[in-house]
């Protein structure tokens, strides 16, 4: 066997524990977050050597940001931790009952996956949140992180493993490939004989490849070309500070803002103010021809990638348009279905918006950031699902589950 054959069989064997654990699971959730706390330092020097080894290999500051971990982000993790142990056991739960003419009782129950694959990039507080959750969930979980963040990830994995180990339960629960040559990545999108379900968590190359390759189920999540549409009726202080918050909190993540469309009747009025905000961060503008019109030559001519893809940095694509007509087949043609918002004031355009774009999260008046199984109340979340089946959206502890039949009788034959 190989290595990750070893990993799948021992991660199947603590999965059948993990079934039937119980508060079990709860506890090991909190010696987890306390154990992260105990640990923070060590955690901390694993990162800095990735923090070194990722300027040596030119990341961007985006990039940067999001491998970064200090006190406060490891207490986030560990605070995250928590907050998943104090949410409702998502397994057990009856969906549905019935009970048939020749008596049969018949009940479908929320029940654990099995053993969850992950493969993610650059953020190592994915590997604590993925963790926690699949454990909830009832699941054992494979993680394999990008070689950028593998000294931290090693350094959490094995914080969270001795945790789980004086918990009671199997340290195998959780586990982490050393190995981030693409030839593990192939491996364990092919562990189908020990793999439930496998999601990838990251940028368009590495879900485009997971998709593309792997024998066992995927569940795609997380490009985020997300778009903005300013309404012609939209209250131009509000569209400023959504555009501004979404696109500049954190570009780098897979909720902020990539693309601004502005309604034509609004534009010379709207886009010098967002502009104003948007420069507060430096951020270039790639804009069509009409953009350049209104605000100038700072703004960079548009390509069709910049419509396409995402920045993950201080870069916006604006494009002005003449009815919300055009700026529904714009996000038709461009989106990946992630989140989308519109500023209006015109309820009909709001809810032609919200009923013609086809993505995870639409928004009306906020901004595109809520996008993340936290603010939305479910905890930490694996990810947001850009799909349509089983889950969409921010994927929490409901969405880590599957389900099953009981059938209760007193002797029924057919």
């Amino acid at each position: 066997m190989t290595t990750l054959e070893i990993m799948g069989a021992n991660a199947k064997a603590a999965a059948r524990v993990l079934m039937t654990a119980g508060s079990k699971k709860d506890e090991a959730l909190f010696a987890i977050a306390k154990a992260l706390r105990d640990n923070a330092q060590t955690i901390i020097d694993a990162n800095k050597i990735d923090l070194k080894n990722g300027r040596e290999a030119g990341l961007t500051e985006s990039l940067l940001d999001r491998l970064s971990l200090d006190e406060g982000r490891i207490e986030g993790m560990a605070k995250g931790v928590e907050d998943v142990a104090a949410l409702p056991d998502p397994t057990g739960r009856i969906l549905e009952g019935r009970t048939l003419k020749n008596g049969l009782k018949i009940e479908k129950v929320t029940v654990p996956m099995g053993v969850i694959g992950i493969i993610y990039e650059a953020r190592p507080n994915v590997t604590s949140d993925a963790a926690a959750l699949c454990l909830k969930a009832g699941s054992a979980v494979i993680l394999r992180g990008g070689k950028e963040a593998i000294n931290s990830n090693k350094a959490i994995a094995e914080v969270m493993r001795d945790a789980l180990e004086q918990a009671g339960l199997p340290r195998d629960c959780v586990a982490l490939v050393g190995d981030t040559t693409r030839r593990s990545a192939t491996e364990l999108m092919q562990l189908s004989d020990y793999l439930d379900v496998l999601i990838p968590r990251g940028g368009a190359g590495l879900i485009k490849s997971v998709v593309e390759n792997a024998k066992v189920p995927v569940i795609e999540t997380g490009v985020g070309n997300c778009h903005a549409y300013i309404d012609e009726s939209a209250d131009i202080d509000m569209a400023k500070n959504i555009v501004f918050n979404a696109k500049t909190s954190r570009p780098s993540v897979c909720n902020a803002l990539e693309t601004l469309l502005v309604h034509s009747a609004i534009a010379d009025k709207a886009l010098p103010a967002i502009k104003a905000e948007l420069d507060k961060k430096n951020v270039e503008i790639h804009g069509c021809e009409r953009t350049a019109e209104i605000l100038g030559d700072c703004v960079v001519p548009a390509t069709e990638d910049d419509y396409k893809y995402e920045f993950l940095d201080y870069i916006i694509a604006v494009k002005v348009v003449d009815s919300l007509e055009q700026a529904l087949e714009h996000i038709s043609k461009y989106s990946t279905g992630h989140s989308e918002c519109i500023v209006t004031s015109d309820l009909a355009a709001a809810n032609t918006f919200t009923a013609r774009v086809d993505s995870a999260a639409v928004y009306v008046n906020a901004s595109t950031r809520f996008t993340d199984g936290g603010e939305f109340g479910l905890g930490a979340e694996i990810g947001i699902s850009t799909q349509k089946l089983h889950a969409r959206g921010p994927m929490g502890l409901n969405e880590l589950t599957s389900s099953k039949f009981i059938i209760t009788g007193n002797g029924q034959i057919r």
